[in-house]
């Protein structure tokens, strides 16, 4: 098995652990995957949902859990990777990104948005940064963006596909004649525009595949196809490590194909989740938003179906009913929990 390498930063399992938000990924999950040789990753978005304050002042709610979960999951994960997933779209955006670094993060991931000021915020650090991407298109804008302006490039490309969970970057009519889009070639063309930047900086720069990889024939397919690893979210969250509630685990185990459908979340971007009453509910009616909690840039609390920030939360809560899912395509063929161990086991048992 060869190992992913991102600069001075050495994975000795080529796999990422998804940022999964709100809650669903933090310093529990992070650092169960790091310390199993991978990349453990904690999405930034609501972290703090859980602090005393969040309800009057969620930004600082946030940074402080942001920071104390970091640290957290450093201390416990054996010396091993840790990163951190920020959403572009995310309100306070650069104000996370500074708090991250100062944490001791080694990777800020982002994507829902094109992270044009990343590498400025993250200048004069070791902190590694990669974009997510879904598009050839989409990784040669941003890397013209990075090359141009701050004549630096990126340290790893995620190149997200349809399947994945979560807010996902393609339009809903994309995404309802899936079978059309070509999720490999544009991984291929990634590649070549990778390369190109490889050369003029004269370092590797690491491409992982993501969405919908859930088997050890999907890693294997892919690391032929040229990847350096992969990204896995759905494949974790039914595991003991994962901070997520029982509740919410169990909801992936229950799962069947057919009740996995795509959704448009109140800020307008096509998403996956899991059909329950929450989204029977509000497809027949929204309810009042009487709080607002400055979560996502598109978001406008006068004319959004529903508050994201609460739905999520009631999901990760164990609130099941009330929350909404996310989940990548293959979250039906989840049927038990397992340790982290486990999973990664099963995934590198064909390299």
């Amino acid at each position: 098995m060869k190992a992913l390498k991102i600069g001075d930063l050495i994975a000795k399992v080529p796999i990422i652990q998804g940022g999964m938000g709100i809650g669903v990924s933090r310093s529990s999950l992070a650092a169960a995957v790091s310390r199993a040789g991978g990349i453990g990753v904690i999405s930034g978005v609501q972290i703090g949902y859980d602090e005393k304050d969040f309800e009057y002042n969620p930004l600082r709610a946030n940074l402080s859990a942001l920071r104390s979960h970091i640290i957290k999951a450093k201390e416990n994960s054996n010396k091993g990777i840790i990163g951190v997933n920020l959403m572009v779209a995310m309100n306070y955006y650069e104000e996370h990104v500074k708090e991250a670094i100062s944490s001791g993060v080694d990777l800020i991931i982002s994507g829902a948005g094109l992270p044009i000021k990343l590498p400025s915020l993250i200048k004069g650090s070791k902190v590694k940064i990669a974009p997510i991407v879904s598009t050839a298109k989409a990784c040669s804008v941003i890397l013209k963006m990075w090359d141009k302006k701050d004549k630096t490039t990126a340290d790893l490309i995620i190149v997200e596909g349809p399947k994945a969970g979560g807010h996902l970057g393609y339009k809903k009519s994309e995404l309802e004649n899936i079978d059309s889009i070509n999720y490999d070639k544009e991984f291929v063309d990634i590649l070549k525009i990778t390369k190109a930047y490889s050369v003029k900086y004269n370092k590797e720069i690491p491409v992982v595949a993501a969405g919908g990889i859930f088997s050890a024939d999907d890693v294997l397919k892919y690391i032929n196809l040229g990847a350096s690893g992969v990204q896995v979210g759905t494949k974790f969250v039914a595991t003991y490590e994962c901070d997520a509630s029982y509740e919410f685990k169990q909801t992936y185990i229950n799962s069947i194909k057919d009740n996995i459908n795509l959704v448009v979340s109140p800020v307008g971007m096509p998403g996956r989740a899991i059909h329950n009453k929450f989204i029977e509910r509000n497809s027949i009616s929204s309810p009042k938003i009487t709080k607002c909690y400055n979560c996502l840039i598109p978001c406008n609390p006068k004319t959004t179906p529903y508050c994201i920030s609460e739905a999520l939360i009631n999901a990760v809560k164990g609130d099941v009913d009330n929350g909404l899912l996310f989940c990548g395509e293959n979250a039906y063929k989840v049927d038990k929990l397992s340790s982290v161990d486990e999973v990664i086991r099963e995934l590198t048992s064909k390299l």
